[in-house]
């Protein structure tokens, strides 16, 4: 996982778990595979969320997830459009400047990704890849021209956070694991989250009712060891990451909300 040393998009995979009802399957296509239908409420288009990011005691960056309608349609589904967008501020840009992109259109009722877009450019280093994630064949295709064969309903790395929003932790217990099927450079692989417990929070904009989770994540790449990465999501119905805090082998990251529009509920806080 993170081959080419994402360090935004190993904080994006972090962010996020929720509740909904079970998936529910709407029947087979004449041509594949039964496509499903996820209720939820977690979120919906004009939600648009604001992190800065903080390199030690360095506010080195920031972050913008935006979620909104779309005109497209894959095999008559309605699709949403979410956009994830990470750079670096100030004089964090002389050492390691950081502008990267990442596009998901993803199925409206069923939560899972049709098309993926992404650029990186960190530290000089930069990449593309541009993904069709036909599900109804179960299969992907990349920029490259090759066609790797998937489970149904995989996820992108964007998508996998608004999917994530919809799970039911109605009975979550500590200790419990929730994992999703992802598809990312070329390869499938888990997204492992592990539920910790419930916490109260503060961050520079005030204190959250929380709920604390482990991404399980690779080791030697980006973070020391599996378990460097927490994420706190609010309890409430919108399951809003407002911190995530990450050890990693070059010192220590920190992503806070700072910003947040058009959520569908109330936020968890506490006055």
């Amino acid at each position: 996982m993170f081959r080419h040393g994402s360090l935004f998009g190993a904080l994006v995979l972090g962010l996020g778990l929720g509740r909904a009802q079970a998936p529910v399957p709407v029947g087979a296509l004449d041509h594949g595979a039964a496509l499903r239908t996820v209720a939820h409420n977690a979120f919906r288009p004009g939600e648009k969320l604001t992190y800065v990011v903080h390199y030690g005691l360095m506010d080195a960056g920031e972050a913008v997830l935006e979620l909104q309608e779309s005109d497209l349609r894959m095999e008559g589904r309605p699709l949403l459009h979410a956009k994830g967008v990470g750079r670096s501020l100030g004089a964090f840009n002389l050492f390691y400047k950081v502008d990267d992109r990442y596009d998901t259109w993803f199925d409206r009722d069923g939560v899972f990704p049709w098309i993926f877009k992404r650029s990186v450019n960190e530290g000089g280093y930069t990449f593309t890849q541009d993904y069709v994630y036909l599900q109804h064949k179960q299969v992907v295709t990349t920029q490259k021209q090759r066609t790797h064969t998937v489970p149904l309903h995989v996820q992108d790395m964007l998508s996998a956070f608004y999917y994530a929003r919809t799970l039911d932790l109605s009975n979550v217990a500590p200790g419990q694991e929730f994992t999703i099927p992802c598809f990312l450079d070329d390869e499938l692989w888990p997204l492992r989250m592990r539920y910790v417990g419930r916490e109260t929070i503060r961050i520079r904009n005030g204190r959250y009712r929380c709920l604390k989770f482990q991404p399980v994540v690779q080791e030697g790449r980006i973070f020391a060891t599996n378990d460097d990465l927490n994420v706190w999501i609010t309890d409430d119905g919108n399951r809003i990451p407002v911190l995530a805090k990450a050890k990693v082998l070059v010192g220590s990251i920190k992503m806070e909300l700072s910003g947040h529009e058009g959520l569908v509920h109330p936020l968890a806080r506490v006055e």
